[in-house]
């Protein structure tokens, strides 16, 4: 009995430390994430650096494979659909934005990928941190696989704010790409949906309205700036006038 007592305890204590862990972690990394996006630039760039740093170590300290990380070729046609979905939507976004003449397009190709060329490659960040890294300790921390995913979403809503539509918009999206991630395990095609909705969002909707979508003190600091872009309404009122 006092074996079995002591082998029950000793096969406990391994667990509850590494939940305990595991929240740390999570609370721990996901607070310094709020400070960075609520922090006066220019020291949000080097808080930035400390984040990132923060759970490449943690990551590399508790690496689980490539293969569970999603960091791999597996499942990349079954899971092609959701990024064909993406793209339809992302089409009947653009449709809507003709039709209310809300589309804004860069002047130049070259315009186009420099700007949004970096926002494909956060889009990959932001699917790393938040299913390799906090879905991947929420699974562990949770009683179940739902709550660990709605957790993530949460979480990942939360970090948008205060951008109503990016909240709304994060919170769906981070759900459904918990759930797609645990059915497929592929970062890459996550991260390629996402780049395709996010940039889908950035044309079509006005910056008066998302801010460019900006979050955290940037957002509520944000002052409009001409850019060189052309709405649909104003390159039809160029051809008009010629």
């Amino acid at each position: 009995m006092e074996e079995t007592a002591i082998l029950q305890s000793g096969s406990t204590r391994p667990r509850s430390l590494g939940k305990q862990r595991d929240f740390l972690e999570v609370s721990v990394t996901f607070a310094l994430l709020l400070l960075v996006l609520w922090t006066p630039m220019p020291w949000q760039l080097p808080l930035w650096g400390v984040a990132l740093a923060g759970m490449l170590a943690m990551t590399r300290m508790r690496f689980d494979g490539l293969e569970p990380m999603g960091l791999c070729r597996g499942n990349f046609r079954p899971a092609l659909w959701a990024v064909g979905l993406a793209f339809v939507l992302a089409v009947a976004a653009v449709i809507l934005a003709i039709e209310f003449r809300t589309l804004q397009v860069p002047v130049s190709p070259m315009g186009f990928f420099a700007h949004y060329g970096i926002y494909a490659v956060w889009a990959f960040i932001q699917q790393l941190g938040l299913q390799c890294f906090f879905l991947s300790r929420l699974l562990r921390l949770m009683p179940d696989t739902l709550s660990a995913v709605s957790v993530a979403a949460g979480m990942f809503a939360i970090a948008h704010l205060p951008s109503p539509i990016l909240v709304v918009a994060t919170l769906i999206w981070g759900f459904v790409a918990c759930m797609l991630f645990l059915r497929y395990r592929n970062i890459y095609l996550l991260a390629i949906a996402h780049a395709i909705l996010g940039i889908a969002l950035g044309i079509t909707v006005p910056p008066q309205v998302d801010h460019e979508m900006l979050v955290g003190r940037r957002y509520l600091t944000y002052v409009q700036k001409p850019a060189p872009t052309a709405s649909l309404s104003q390159q039809s009122g160029t051809e008009r006038g010629n």
